[in-house]
């Protein structure tokens, strides 16, 4: 997940503990999509689409924190 900004990734998932939390979630349901796309899980169609929503949302998140770093 926005491997162009590895820097500020790692720097605040040291500083800011809520950023780590979104970080590995968002990573969690990455690896679990991935799994069921590949039929190595199985969830129905709208469980699934649930899942890739609140991944989005995480990573916008993360971007949002991101960019205030940044900026700071």
């Amino acid at each position: 997940m926005l491997h162009e900004y590895r820097e500020e990734i790692t720097a605040l998932k040291i500083q800011n503990n809520h950023f780590a939390r979104i970080f590995d979630k968002h990573n969690q349901l990455d690896d679990k999509i991935t799994a069921i796309e590949e039929d190595r899980e199985h969830l129905e169609h709208k469980e699934l689409e649930k899942l890739k929503k609140e991944k989005l949302k995480l990573k916008d998140e993360a971007y949002a924190m991101i960019l205030k770093y940044k900026k700071s």
